[in-house]
């Protein structure tokens, strides 16, 4: 097949999240098939990454880009039917770039990263011969379902007024918009059972959907590449991008009401926050005791061995929980909450701890602390699934070969 591939960013080098899931899906994608790739740079950064993706890739651009300013409310935003967070990443000289870079190719696929991609290849209203892109069979790979996302995050978090505005006139257009990207899709991505189940109850019960769970590159993720000792004291360690709200909202959950209640049961407990960007709210926890706030790292796999447990105490769910099998690989035990697990079918008390009330979970994460032997048996089965079924060369393998058995004759 030949696939042209096309990304709000340049996922490389692989710090994020979403950067894990699209880097290592594209490379699976390279293995099988012809992949062009052309991505987004904003204010032109990571450009000289090109490399990197010339190795696997037939074809690679960088289209750099500067996000235009938020709409004032009054008549730009509410007159506007595109939801103002998609609207955010539509720019004329992106849809030129992306037309010029296809111009003249034979695609059998377009796979886009999220629905914010998937918009330059919609047919538009007013045009009477819909250009070929339009018509090219399209796979978005949604690294979290924006509707659903934004639904979390609106229930979790507490909103002022003029937000609570704002939420409701941007989540009534996005149910449109996901709606309109559904009939266009050949097949939908997603991450994890709960994120098809969503889209065939709120958004389409025709579109296809592929489930391709996220996972973990277990050649880099491996103990022996760390060789670190564990710590002397009880050390939990939670990691994740200190920019994306459910991480911050899971971090204010965590010191509001699990921190004190959990060191009163083991004292001499210690806290490790990893991550890049961390903003004052996460930067403050620093001046608790046991607390440590490192910003980012050039390597996390060292805290992952330094680490007895990582705590995903998420409340918001929809991202890419990439944490939690990266963490099982390097043989650090888990403790999450249900929805901060979702997708990735992993077992109570066989793979990981998974806890959702505030006293669950100080009591959880206390028994693990507490018990060598649990720890251990977390230890030996979380590393024995994950090596089982959540290797991105198996994960990548099988969004390969749907794309074959569904879009080649």
């Amino acid at each position: 097949m030949r696939i042209l591939v096309v990304y709000p960013y340049i996922p490389f080098p692989v710090d994020r999240g979403t950067y894990q899931r699209t880097f290592h899906l594209l490379r699976s994608l390279a293995r099988d098939h012809t992949v062009d790739l052309l991505a987004l740079s904003e204010a032109g950064e990571r450009c000289e990454q090109k490399s990197v993706f010339a190795e696997f890739c037939r074809r690679v651009e960088f289209v750099p880009f500067t996000h235009p300013n938020w709409p004032r409310l009054f008549p730009d935003r509410l007159l506007n039917p595109l939801p103002a967070t998609v609207r955010h990443w539509l720019l004329p000289h992106v849809r030129e770039a992306i037309h010029r870079f296809a111009d003249g190719e034979r695609y059998d696929l377009a796979h886009v990263c999220d629905i914010v991609m998937a918009q330059y290849f919609l047919p538009q209203p007013a045009a009477r011969n819909p250009p070929p892109l339009s018509r090219l069979p399209l796979a978005v790979d949604r690294s979290r379902v924006d509707l659903q996302f934004q639904l979390a995050q609106r229930d979790a978090l507490s909103r002022g007024a003029r937000q609570a505005v704002l939420d409701w006139e941007n989540i009534t257009k996005l149910k449109r918009f996901e709606r309109r990207v559904a009939r266009r899709a050949a097949v939908e991505v997603v991450c994890g059972p709960d994120d098809e189940t969503f889209i065939r109850e709120r958004i389409s019960r025709d579109v296809a959907v592929q489930v391709v769970t996220n996972g973990v590159d277990l050649d880099y993720f491996t103990p022996a590449a760390a060789p670190e000792p564990r710590a002397t004291e009880p050390t939990v360690l939670f990691c994740g991008a200190m920019d994306y709200t459910p991480n911050v909202d899971a971090l204010r959950w965590f010191f509001a009401e699990l921190h004190e209640p959990l060191r009163a049961r083991v004292p001499d407990l210690r806290v490790l926050i990893v991550g890049k960007a961390p903003g004052a709210q996460v930067q403050a926890y620093a001046q608790r005791p046991g607390v440590t706030v490192t910003g980012g790292v050039p390597d996390v796999r060292p805290l992952y061995r330094r680490a007895w447990l990582q705590i995903v105490p998420l409340r918001i769910g929809g991202g890419t929980r990439l944490k939690i099998p990266e963490s099982l690989a390097m043989g650090t035990p888990v403790v999450s909450t249900t929805i901060g697990a979702q997708g990735l079918d992993l077992r109570h008390g066989h793979d990981l701890l998974l806890a959702d009330t505030p006293e669950a979970f100080v009591r959880e994460t206390a028994r693990a602390l507490t018990t060598p032997a649990l720890r251990a048996h977390l230890e030996t089965e979380g590393a024995r699934t994950v090596h089982a079924r959540l290797s991105w060369s198996r994960l990548g393998k099988q969004l390969s070969d749907c794309y074959a058995n569904r879009f080649t004759a």
